[in-house]
């Protein structure tokens, strides 16, 4: 990937909040580490670390929702880490980039406990067909299995601590089998695009060594209307609030309260 600024793009996240240098051509962040960042329930003080960080959007996102963080990331790709780098030292965030590979995280990182660890893991399998740039396909393409990253994130949490994952539908029962029996309290929010369609997407949050039930939350709905009718975003209200305010998701109003 050519990193020289004429190649980058620098873009706006919540609604300018958050601004990112990316690439023009290659994986853009877009929503989904807007929709990660919001899912976390961090405080100040917390610990956390982002697996496979890219460019650093949704750390940067989680930063502004929650200032006084710890913050970690690894990134297998050097450019991106690079840009990282770049985009969380103008935020003026005090993000630590490792370069490294998620299968096997850098010796310093292994030597650490976080109290939360979060991921957007790539969405497609091996088999597929390849995107034409190759930091496109190594991000969107799973090299490593989805249970690595899921094992990586638990081996990396601390004791009480929490997993927040998004991904495909389809790919629930896999995060599902590879967070039991060491994590519990999971509780599935499904992103629908539009009230009354499939949700293709589903964040799942997850608590090491809890023994609370599973739950499912009712959809969250992300446009308002049957079909995009033209100019503008047609965000719900609900998903404006994240998408350009930078507020959290209320699982907290949805999911019953009790011990791990």
């Amino acid at each position: 990937m050519n990193v020289t600024d004429a190649a980058l793009s620098r873009d706006a996240f919540l609604d300018g909040r958050v601004m990112a240098w990316q690439p023009r051509v290659g994986y853009r962040a877009a929503t989904d580490p807007v929709f990660l960042a919001a899912a976390l329930p961090a405080q100040a003080g917390d610990a956390v670390l982002e697996l496979g960080c890219g460019v650093g959007v949704a750390s940067l996102c989680l930063a502004h929702r929650v200032p006084g963080l710890v913050h970690a990331a690894l990134e297998l790709q050097t450019d991106y880490a690079v840009l990282a780098r770049r985009n969380a030292d103008e935020a003026g965030v005090a993000l630590d980039v490792l370069d490294g590979d998620v299968a096997r995280p850098p010796a310093v990182l292994r030597g650490r406990v976080f109290d939360h660890v979060f991921a957007n893991p790539p969405y497609y399998d091996a088999g597929g067909p390849q995107a034409d740039d190759p930091g496109r396909d190594r991000a969107l393409r799973e090299a490593t299995p989805l249970a690595t990253w899921v094992d990586t994130a638990l081996r990396r949490t601390r004791p009480g601590g929490w997993i927040t994952l998004i991904h495909l539908t389809t790919r629930l029962p896999d995060l599902l089998a590879a967070l039991s029996p060491r994590a519990g309290a999971i509780t599935v929010l499904p992103l629908a695009a539009r009230q009354g369609q499939a949700a293709r997407r589903v964040i799942v949050r997850a608590r090491k060594g809890a023994r609370s039930p599973f739950t499912l939350l009712p959809p969250f709905v992300i446009h308002d209307g049957a079909a995009h009718m033209g100019d503008g975003d047609s965000f719900t209200p609900a998903a404006r609030s994240i998408l350009r305010d930078g507020a959290a998701f209320a699982f907290e109003t949805s999911v019953p309260r009790g011990g791990i």
